[in-house]
């Protein structure tokens, strides 16, 4: 009879079910983070760089090659050359010199012929505003029909359809704002003398399909008049012109020669679904390609020797790329913190399957198993379910994060994967590459570190030493390597290697006193805890890892909000502020504005921003304020507190009564130009008052700037300063109800909107939801460690727990026991997290700038935004640990006394 030999992988999965769903579980989630973490990067730099060019004007995006006619050219020659085949070929010419990754969006570019100045008309009915005659650009540019809508009339058209040198009547069309504005209709004639005469029918009114688009944007004044200023003498008004747009049509270049100095042109708008962030230095080259090499050379010789390429693209990529620059390491170190964690608890998971499985291994060893052999079927047996889970957390992740590259995500989704699949055999290999007979305690530690382990804890200190000298000097720029990124993390290692090796010795040392103390708890719980081995770095080196990622994470987003909360709250000076646009604000907008939800105060300001020196040479804005209820909106929001009665007279008069003399509040910029003394000032309604600076404060609510004087309003001359300014503090304030309070008789902002504004790109905002993902990520991956930490020793301690009960321990005493054994880990765990994340933010700090991120520019009101530490970051994960570990301990004692002490001391069942 044949022997049947069951399969290894399927006996094994059958075995135990849950433990290969649970690994299938932990590896899809985590290949699905992987590989949408790259992805989600490449989605926001690629919209923050859309964002870059769509939002600059057309004019500086579009690239605009122009030729003007070659000298000495023949007549013929010349005509040939602006006509729309032509024109047509050396338009696909221009495209060919583009090079990828920059890429053309050929329905929004245009080309045709224009003349490079204008040429006054001398018709009586257009406008003159100073009497000087409007002027017009004129220009033939091909396909108007497909960008425009048809108002009245007709299109141009060339008579006979062939134009030359000679022809001197042409047809032109307006658009509805040339029309309005120049007092044309269908059916104008506009005679336009030059060089040589031309005169222009308009046939019709057209409105342009995109008025913001690259196809109006060649020159403004074919979409929309200018109203331009006359040079003339220094010191005297300038007159002042107009200059319109007239669109001939697009066979009628050649009627331009010999009437105005003309070029063929042709506008090259970028297409904005085809840029992509990480294409962002070839597309710096491709611009400079174009502006002064290959390209314009290629230009040379396929258009014209005289082809010329201008551009302000280049100008946006490189605002950008200084922007994708100063997030991009901050956001690397999120991503280094969280992926070690998690690639710490991938590698607890295979741990923890090789302690369970330690007697079946050893026992295989012992009958002849091979270590290859072994390792083999333990890789089979691990890739069968960690593959397909791999495959599908990857799948999820390219659902879910469309239109980003595939191949970054297939590499972090193949790490995360390939981790899991060897994290149990090497593991097992290493247990087991010899044969043994006995196993040594698991609980004991090793007397003495071997020397490999020495060094190797000496490297990482002197790496982690490096890189955070190096990001202490350098800053957290791209420029300062990849170490950098992953110096939060390093630190973390550091005090877990350090931890590891310190905390059992105080231990140690409290059980013998602890030996006097009343009953068995206390002493076995100190003598077990005190016992550790090299098994407890792991899950200290991802707990605090988490710690520090989690601190300096959390830092970073707390000063990126500090930042803006005060640069919102400088350029408003309070939660809302009313400012009325000409005049003073009706008497009694304040009363109605208080009554609106969420207002508590209301503080009235008459800012005077016309005040100045008597010889008029100097101007500073000066505020009118009540002092005592100015001085309390100071305080409240931190913008140059002082005490009240520093501005109130000591006379007490008021009305601006003989020559008393005003304490005031200055900025330091004012002060230094006026100093101590008493000087004057002549206020915008005629009224004088004079002033001695008495306070000096960098900022003031009511004033925006680094010049400003406050003074007591009741001092100034009757009725000068009235309150303009309304300054409101509150919480949760509602826009609309100020605005139908205020009923236009002033503008509103609001801080809350003000706080909005910083953030304008899909880089800031990609990148804080990236981080904040990340550290929430790491979080629950650490949380994950510290409970496969506890599983590990989980059948351990109910088996104890078994054995003392038979011996008289209550169950009261046995949840106290692991209670107690779980805070000596738990503890210094939870201080040594606080005391790493504290120190990382401090170590770290000087080199991070979060002045960009926050602020979307280099130049911030508040100065630079600097990395400080948040408390919420480090007292929040410490009581989370020390939560979960006793609720844990509590939980496991519970469930172990309801089983009974027989079924957890069965003689030969694994645990």
């Amino acid at each position: 009879m044949t022997p049947v030999t069951a399969p290894w992988v399927r006996t094994r999965l059958r075995a135990a079910p849950g433990a290969a769903v649970a690994l299938a579980v932990l590896v899809a989630l985590t290949a699905c983070l992987a590989a949408a973490f790259p992805r989600a990067l490449d989605r926001y730099t690629d919209a923050g760089l859309r964002r870059a060019v769509e939002g600059a004007p057309a004019d500086v995006t579009g690239v605009l090659v122009t030729a003007a006619p070659a000298p000495g050219l023949e007549v013929a020659a010349a005509e040939d050359s602006l006509r729309p085949r032509p024109l047509a070929d050396a338009h696909r010419s221009v495209l060919d010199a583009v090079e990828r990754p920059l890429v053309v969006d050929e329905e929004q570019s245009s080309y045709g012929v224009r003349v490079t100045g204008s040429l006054p008309s001398p018709e009586e009915w257009l406008p003159r505003p100073d009497g000087l005659p409007a002027e017009m650009v004129l220009a033939a540019p091909q396909g108007l029909g497909d960008h425009a809508r048809l108002r009245s009339g007709r299109l141009p058209r060339v008579t006979g359809g062939r134009s030359g040198a000679s022809t001197t009547a042409l047809e032109a069309a307006v658009t509805e704002e040339t029309a309005r504005t120049l007092h044309m209709k269908a059916g104008s004639v506009v005679h336009l003398p030059g060089h040589r005469e031309l005169t222009v029918h308009v046939t019709a009114i057209v409105a342009p399909e995109r008025p913001d688009g690259a196809y109006w944007s060649v020159d403004s004044v074919l979409r929309t008049p200018s109203l331009r200023r006359a040079p003339g003498p220094s010191g005297a008004p300038s007159p002042t012109y107009w200059v319109g747009g007239l669109l001939l049509a697009p066979e009628a270049g050649p009627a331009l020669l010999g009437s105005a100095p003309l070029v063929r042109y042709w506008h090259l708008a970028p297409d904005p679904d085809a840029l992509h962030g990480r294409d962002l230095d070839g597309l710096a080259s491709a611009v400079a390609s174009l502006e002064s090499g290959p390209g314009l050379q290629r230009l040379h010789s396929t258009v014209s020797p005289l082809a010329d390429a201008t551009t302000g693209l280049d100008e946006v990529l490189t605002t950008y790329g200084r922007l994708r620059g100063d997030i991009g390491p901050l956001v690397a170190v999120a991503a280094s913190g969280s992926g070690t964690v998690a690639a710490v608890v991938l590698l607890m998971a295979g741990g923890l399957a090789g302690d369970r499985r330690r007697a079946e291994l050893a026992l295989l060893r012992a009958r002849g198993a091979s270590v290859r052999g072994m390792a083999g079927r333990l890789l089979a047996e691990t890739a069968v379910v960690a593959v397909p889970a791999g495959a599908l957390g990857l799948g999820v992740a390219l659902l879910a994060l469309p239109g980003a590259r595939l191949l970054p995500a297939l590499w972090a989704a193949g790490a995360v994967t390939a981790v899991a699949c060897l994290a149990l055999p090497v593991r097992a290999a290493a247990a087991h590459h010899r044969v043994r007979v006995h196993d040594d305690r698991r609980d004991a530690a090793s007397p003495r570190a071997s020397r490999r382990r020495t060094v190797a804890e000496l490297t990482v200190v002197v790496l982690a030493v490096g890189a955070v000298e190096v990001l202490r000097r350098r800053g957290a720029t791209e420029g300062a390597g990849g170490l950098v990124a992953m110096a939060p993390v390093l630190v973390g290692v550091i005090a877990a290697l350090v931890l590891v090796r310190l905390y059992p010795l105080p231990l140690r040392g409290l059980a013998r006193p602890a030996r006097r103390l009343r009953g068995a708890v206390g002493p076995l719980a100190l003598a077990r805890a005190g016992r550790t081995s090299a098994s407890t770095a792991l899950p200290l080196l991802a707990l605090l890892t988490a710690f520090t990622v989690a601190a300096f994470g959390g830092s970073v987003l707390s000063g990126v909000a500090d930042a803006r909360d005060r640069a919102a709250l400088l350029a408003v000076g309070a939660d809302a502020r009313v400012e009325a646009t000409t005049g003073a604000l009706p008497s009694g907008l304040p009363a109605r504005l208080g009554k609106a939800p969420g207002v508590r105060e209301v503080t009235e300001a008459g800012v005077d921003h016309l005040a100045r020196t008597p010889d008029g040479r100097q101007s500073v804005p000066l505020a009118g304020v009540e002092p005592g209820a100015y001085a309390a909106l100071a305080g409240r929001t931190g913008l140059g507190a002082f005490p009240a009665g520093r501005l109130t007279r000591s006379d007490g008069a008021g009305g601006g009564s003989g020559d008393a003399v005003l304490p005031a509040l200055a900025s330091p910029a004012v002060a230094d130009r006026f100093g101590n003394g008493t000087f004057r000032l002549r206020l915008a309604d005629g009224g004088v008052a004079a002033l001695r600076i008495v306070l000096v404060r960098d900022r003031t609510p009511a004033v925006y700037g680094d010049d400003f004087l406050v003074v007591d309003r009741a001092g100034l001359p009757t009725g000068s300063a009235p309150p303009n300014v309304l300054l409101l503090t509150g919480d949760d304030l509602d826009a609309g109800a100020l605005r139908r309070a205020a009923d236009d008789a002033g503008t509103v902002h609001l801080r809350s909107e003000e706080r909005g504004r910083y953030v304008d790109s899909p880089l800031q905002s990609g990148a804080e939801r990236v981080y904040t993902a990340a550290v929430a990520a790491g979080a629950g991956y650490a949380a994950l460690a510290l409970l496969l930490s506890l599983a590990s020793t989980a059948p351990e301690r109910a088996a104890l727990l078994a054995r003392l009960r038979t011996m008289g321990l209550t169950r009261a005493q046995g949840r106290r026991l692991l209670v107690l054994e779980s805070l000596p880990q738990a503890l210094p765990a939870a201080l040594g997290g606080v005391l790493t994340g504290w120190a990382a933010v401090r170590l770290l700090s000087p080199g991070v700038d979060l002045t960009t991120i926050a602020m979307s520019t280099a130049a911030s009101p508040v100065g630079r935004a600097e990395l400080r530490t948040d408390p919420w970051s480090l007292a929040v994960p410490a009581a989370a640990v020390l939560v979960l570990a006793v609720g844990v301990a509590a939980l496991q004692a519970w469930w172990s006394g309801r089983r009974g002490a027989v079924t957890e001391l069965r003689a030969g069942d694994a645990r």
